[in-house]
């Protein structure tokens, strides 16, 4: 049991009914002082903010008993600079599986928008302009979803309500009950075959610049890419040539970098769809992420290994170990 251990959440302790008793929580989301000494924190759950990483920056040198570094993100790229500030056996932990169902939808509904050209009647209705023309439709596509984890499994049973033909890309390939996924070493002969491309992989040294310039290059004319997984999986210089060209459409809920600055070429440009990182975060997100919380405290309080650990710390940046 882990009695007395203090315990900081982006919630207060109201807001999450049914947390474990014998453990002492205080409340941070990242801003505003502190609830008390970082030195004694032994879980710390991240603010689910955009500046995340930042927050974290300034509180993680200081709390050198912490057990575990819970975020409330499917991914840890925005923290790995700072692991090295982390004590010896501190484990990582991430959010999988809670951003799942809202990232998918917006995904689908990228992809919708640019088959059916949503952005392009939008801006037609700002100018009051009626003119109508025939879209595309995703019935009968080839969608190649890239990172079949819980965000690429739910993209893929999203498509194949609209009919489509998912096309599963992973690290490694595999079988799974919902079909065969295709290993990286595969994606090159992959790319020519599709019409859309969704990106959904994790910013790892594998996936990061993935999509070059060369790689872009091999999807076929008027092909479709949408982005929620990272910026930095794609080259943005190839992106805006392409689109530019009018040989590719994109929509892209990350871009890199990020925030896209005022006057990125991005903006303004005829079939780039931006949304700002907006995927995960909708009004299911906070009891979503509250409901997992408390499972990962329960389990913690009892002295098990907490979901979704992804590794643990030795004490310096170069020797963090997978857990």
């Amino acid at each position: 049991m882990k009695d007395g251990a203090t315990v900081w959440l982006p919630y207060r302790r109201e807001q999450i009914p049914g947390l474990p008793d014998g453990l002492t929580y205080g409340h941070w989301d990242g801003s505003g002082p502190l609830p008390g000494n970082p030195g004694e924190v032994r879980f710390l759950v991240g603010p689910p903010t955009p500046r995340a990483g930042d927050a974290l920056r300034g509180v993680l040198p200081r709390m050198g008993r912490l057990e575990v570094l819970q975020l409330l993100s499917s991914g840890h790229d925005y923290v790995t600079p700072l692991l090295d500030a982390l004590p010896p056996g501190t484990r990582l932990a991430t959010a999988r599986g809670v951003h799942r169902d809202a990232t998918a939808e917006l995904a689908v509904s990228l992809l919708l928008a640019l088959c059916r050209g949503i952005d392009r009647f939008v801006a037609r209705q700002a100018e009051g302009r009626w003119s109508p023309e025939p879209r595309t439709t995703l019935v009968g596509k080839r969608v190649l979803v890239v990172g079949y984890g819980a965000v690429g499994a739910a993209v893929a049973a999203r498509l194949r309500a609209f009919r489509c033909e998912p096309v599963l890309v992973a690290r490694s390939e595999r079988t799974t009950p919902a079909g065969h996924v295709h290993g990286a070493a595969q994606l090159s002969a992959l790319l020519p075959t599709v019409d859309a491309l969704v990106l959904c992989a994790p910013l790892t040294e594998w996936t990061r610049g993935m999509f070059d310039a060369d790689a872009l290059a091999l999807l076929k004319d008027g092909a479709l890419l949408v982005n929620v997984a990272r910026g930095e999986l794609v080259d943005t210089g190839a992106v805006v040539r392409e689109v530019r060209s009018g040989r590719l459409r994109v929509a892209l809920d990350v871009t890199d970098p990020e925030p896209l600055p005022a006057g990125h070429p991005l903006w303004d440009l005829p079939g780039a769809l931006i949304t700002p990182h907006v995927a995960a975060f909708t009004d299911a997100f906070p009891s979503m992420s509250a409901d997992f919380l408390r499972g990962q405290l329960h389990r913690y309080a009892r002295g098990e290994e907490p979901d979704n650990v992804v590794l643990t710390t030795s004490g310096s940046l170069g020797g963090e170990r997978a857990a």
